[in-house]
């Protein structure tokens, strides 16, 4: 029996049986309605020349643009943040909404994410007039985030934070800086963004780690504020942030002043897999792309999938990736369910991270020095995808934290460490909000 890279399985003869297994999942016709009026109005509104290009160091500013434009537009028809909630301009649709705009989106290189870090901050933690000064705008696209964690010393090491954030009347002067942000637009392309960047910030240095954070949303501009861009192996879309007293009002504060790192709890719970994917991460799709590669390359004997050993490398990838979606549809059926997830997510992502590197050689193995030819080489397949990807592995094994850190959060929530710890609150378990 073979598997197809859909996720259904080829009829095979076993004996004398003929047996036939398909492990895609069943739609709804009401479901596969709604997946054609997305198609429909993808085809209507996006053109060729606005979808993601393959590598990211493409992005143009009229894309950004474009999308700026497009992206208050679905929040309108519900489809940005599908499932977050109507009251605060989200879609309040269900799971299987975002499930299906999610495979169309990827499918059609549509910029989308359904969700943000943020989100999960403000249901848990803000207050009502928080929610509608920061949530409102961001769910329906008119206002853009970055998440602001990592620093130049600490790294990963969240409770270590050296940022500071200094009382001034009713006011807060922060100051400190951070590498590695993630985002777009670039700093020179109009408009400017992010809108707001968010984290936290060292509020008592005299009190014992976890007692001594707030947790801040920062206005962007700000006076003092500077960001760069930074120039990396994956691409340009990290930055070094630099804070020289920023004067941030206080109600830009959510929680207490000291609370930062239970309130950074609901933001990190998602980052390592609370919330689960309702469709396989788009950095899958370079393990289909290695099948397709293999089935097409011809050569004296046949094509390059004819060999066995590439049959079976093929497979182990498409096997791994198909686990990896598994794992992660679980955390969010259990998620959009309101169940507690204590370590269903940081087992998916482990796995995920785990996975990723393994198929990534896995690639090579198949491809060869091929993977690695860019999309300005004539001899580059599929565009130079692989050499995207290839590049973009390499970076990601760090992304929210090493792996190392993920095995740590996973062994603590599973009772094996000399500490232990449960899931922190998330809008699922802590608030009447969908999410």
């Amino acid at each position: 029996m073979w598997f197809r890279p859909n996720g259904s399985m080829r009829t095979a003869r076993v004996g004398e049986r003929r047996v036939s297994m398909d492990f895609g999942v069943a739609y709804t016709e009401e479901q596969q309605q709604f997946r054609k009026e997305v198609r429909a109005w993808i085809e209507e509104n996006v053109p060729e020349d606005m979808k993601e290009p393959v590598d990211g160091r493409d992005d143009t500013e009229e894309q950004w643009r474009f999308w700026l434009e497009k992206h208050r537009e679905m929040a309108v028809k519900g489809w940005l943040y599908p499932t977050y909630p109507k009251e605060y301009g989200g879609g309040g649709l269900s799971g299987d909404h975002e499930t299906i705009l999610a495979e169309e989106f990827r499918q059609a290189r549509i910029p989308w994410s359904g969700s943000s870090l943020l989100f999960a901050t403000l249901l848990v933690w803000g207050t009502e007039e928080q929610r509608e000064k920061f949530l409102v705008p961001l769910l329906k696209g008119e206002a853009t985030s970055w998440q602001k964690l990592t620093e130049p010393k600490g790294g990963a090491d969240l409770a270590n934070y050296q940022s500071r954030a200094v009382r001034d009347g009713d006011d807060w002067l922060l100051t400190g800086s951070n590498v590695f942000i993630s985002g777009t637009p670039r700093p020179h392309w109009t408009p400017a963004g992010p809108n707001y960047l968010y984290g936290p910030m060292l509020t008592d240095p005299d009190a014992p780690r976890h007692r001594n954070l707030g947790y801040f949303i920062i206005p962007v501009p700000s006076e003092g504020l500077d960001i760069k861009e930074m120039d990396l192996l994956p691409g340009h879309d990290q930055h070094a942030i630099f804070m020289d007293n920023v004067r941030v009002p206080a109600d830009h504060l959510i929680g207490g002043e000291t609370q930062g790192w239970q309130v950074l709890g609901a933001h990190l719970d998602q980052e390592h897999g609370g919330r689960g994917r309702a469709a396989p991460s788009p950095r899958d799709a370079f393990a289909a792309k290695m099948v397709d590669y293999a089935r097409d390359t011809k050569h004296s004997s046949g094509t390059l999938g004819s060999d066995p050993v590439v049959q079976q490398t093929a497979m182990e990838a498409i096997i791994d990736s198909h686990r990896d979606a598994i794992l992660g549809k679980r955390t969010y059926w259990m998620y959009s369910n309101r169940m507690e997830v204590q370590y269903q997510g940081n087992v998916a992502d482990v796995h995920n991270r785990e996975h990723q590197l393994r198929n990534t050689i896995r690639v090579r193995d198949v491809m060869g020095m091929y993977t690695l030819l860019d999309r300005n080489d004539p001899r580059a397949p599929q565009e130079g995808a692989q050499e995207v990807s290839q590049r973009d592995k390499a970076g990601q094994r760090h992304a929210g934290g090493s792996t190392n850190i993920a095995k740590v959060i996973l062994s603590r929530r599973i009772g094996i460490s000399r500490t232990q710890e449960r899931a922190a609150p998330t809008p699922s378990t802590a608030t009447k909000f969908g999410s």
